[in-house]
C-alpha cells in the first residue's frame, strides 16, 4: 500500500496526465538524492545550464577537492570546468538509466548546454555539441542548443547525426515554429543517412520559457497603466497582469499539436520517430503576488515536460493541483494577445529581447564560473 505522502504527492499525479516532471537543477547533493526523488516524486529528468552550474560549484565546497587535484595535475581552467561538468552529467545520466530504458527512451534524460559564447556561431556550436556528446558518452544525454538564428542549423545538423538535442531559450510562437522545422529537417537528413540504425533513437525537446515573459510584459503593462488617461484603459492593463506567459504557452502547445499531426511528420512517426516534446522552462514564480505553483498548475497536458527548480517542485509536491489545464482558456489566450496588441505591446520585440538577455545571462554565469575556478587554481598554486 502507498503511504499518505505518496497519495498526496501532486508530482506523482502529473505522469498519469501525460506530463513528465523534470528538475531544473544539478549539484553533487542532488545527484545523491536522485534515486529517492525518482521513486517518490516520479522525477523523469534533469536540465542544467551555466547559471545552475555556477551556483552548484561556487555555492558549495563539494567541488574544491576535485579542483585542487585537477589543478595540481596541470589542467587548464576550462578543462577543469569541463571535467567537473561532464563528471556530474555522467553520474546524473547513470541514475536515470533504468527509467530511460523502462520508458522506452522517452524520459530519463539529462541536459548539458554548449558554451553560451557560441550562441551566434553555427559551426562551433555543432563542433562543441559533438565533442560533449562524445565526452559524456551516455545515450540519455541531451545537448542544449539556443534557439538563436545561428542555433537553428546547428540543431538540424546535430539531430541528423543522431545526437539528442534540447533546444533552449525559446520565448515566442515564432521561435517555436522555427525550432520544430529545424527538428524536422534533422529527421529528414537522418532518415536519408545510409546505414544509420536504429533511426528512431534520436530524441529532442523544445524548451519554452514561461515566467520571464510575464516579468517583462507586466513591467510594460504597469507603465501603460500609469500613463493611461481613462479608467477603462487602466482596468485593461490590470486585468492582463500575469496572463501573457500562460496564454503564450497555451498557444504554443496548439502549434505543437498541429505541427506534429501534419503529414510532413506523420511519415516519420510511422518509422518510429518521436515528436519533439515541448518542455516548459522558467516555471518558478518571480512575482510574489502570484501563486507559487502558477506556471505548473496552469500548464499541465499530454506529451509535455515541466522542468522545475527545487523550490517549485517542493511547493507543487505540497499543495499543487494536478489536473489537465493546458487546453483550457484558449479563447482567453487569443483575447489576451489581441488586447496586448491594442495596447501597443509588441510581443515579438519583447520575446526577442528576452532571448538576447537570456544568452547574456548564461554568458555572465559561465564567465563568472570560469573566473572562480581560475581563482581557486591560483590559491592552490600559492600554497
Amino acid at each position: 500500500m502507498k503511504n499518505e505522502e505518496e497519495v498526496t504527492n501532486s508530482l506523482l499525479k502529473l505522469r498519469s496526465i501525460g506530463q513528465s516532471p523534470w528538475c531544473d537543477s544539478i549539484s553533487r547533493s542532488l545527484i545523491n538524492e536522485l534515486p529517492q526523488r525518482i521513486a517518490k516524486d516520479g522525477l523523469c529528468g534533469v536540465t542544467s545550464n551555466p547559471t545552475i552550474f555556477e551556483k552548484a560549484i561556487n555555492g558549495s565546497t563539494d567541488y574544491d577537492k576535485e579542483i585542487r587535484s585537477l589543478a595540481q595535475a596541470g589542467m587548464s581552467t576550462f578543462r577543469i570546468y569541463e571535467s567537473l561538468v561532464v563528471n556530474d552529467i555522467q553520474k546524473t545520466a547513470d541514475q536515470f538509466g533504468r527509467l530511460f530504458e523502462e520508458s522506452k527512451k522517452l524520459d530519463g534524460f539529462v541536459s548539458l548546454e554548449v558554451s553560451p559564447h557560441l550562441a551566434h556561431q553555427t559551426q562551433k556550436t555543432i563542433e562543441e555539441g559533438r565533442h560533449l556528446w562524445k565526452a559524456v558518452a551516455r545515450p540519455n544525454l541531451m545537448i542544449k542548443v539556443p534557439a538563436t538564428p545561428a542555433g537553428m542549423p546547428a540543431i538540424t545538423q546535430l539531430i541528423s547525426e543522431g545526437i539528442n538535442v534540447n533546444v533552449t531559450l525559446m520565448f515566442s510562437i515564432n521561435h517555436y515554429r522555427q525550432v520544430a522545422k529545424a527538428y524536422l529537417r534533422g529527421l529528414e537528413s537522418l532518415d536519408r543517412t545510409a546505414g544509420f540504425q536504429p533511426v528512431a533513437s534520436v530524441a529532442s525537446v523544445a524548451s519554452f520559457f514561461v515566467s520571464r515573459v510575464d516579468t517583462a510584459v507586466d513591467k510594460l503593462l504597469y507603465q501603460l497603466k500609469e500613463q493611461a488617461s481613462t479608467e477603462t484603459a487602466k482596468k485593461t492593463c490590470e486585468d492582463l497582469f500575469g496572463k501573457t506567459a500562460i496564454a503564450n504557452t497555451r498557444l504554443v502547445y496548439q502549434e505543437f499539436k498541429k505541427f506534429f499531426s501534419e503529414k510532413s511528420f506523420l511519415n516519420f512517426k510511422e518509422k518510429g520517430f518521436n515528436v519533439q516534446r515541448p518542455l516548459w522552462a522558467s516555471t518558478s514564480t518571480k512575482n510574489p503576488n502570484y501563486r507559487d505553483v502558477l506556471y505548473v498548475e496552469e500548464l499541465i497536458g499530454e506529451n509535455t515536460i515541466n522542468t522545475m527548480p527545487l523550490d517549485t517542485m517542493a511547493a507543487f509536491r505540497r499543495h499543487g493541483r494536478a489536473t489537465s489545464t493546458l487546453e483550457k482558456g484558449l479563447e482567453d489566450a487569443i483575447r489576451t494577445f489581441s488586447l496586448l496588441k491594442d495596447l501597443g505591446v509588441d510581443l515579438d520585440a519583447v520575446t526577442l529581447k528576452l532571448q538576447e538577455d537570456g544568452v547574456k545571462l548564461f554568458l555572465n554565469s559561465f564567465d563568472n564560473l570560469i573566473a572562480s575556478i581560475a581563482k581557486k587554481q591560483e590559491e592552490i598554486t600559492r600554497v
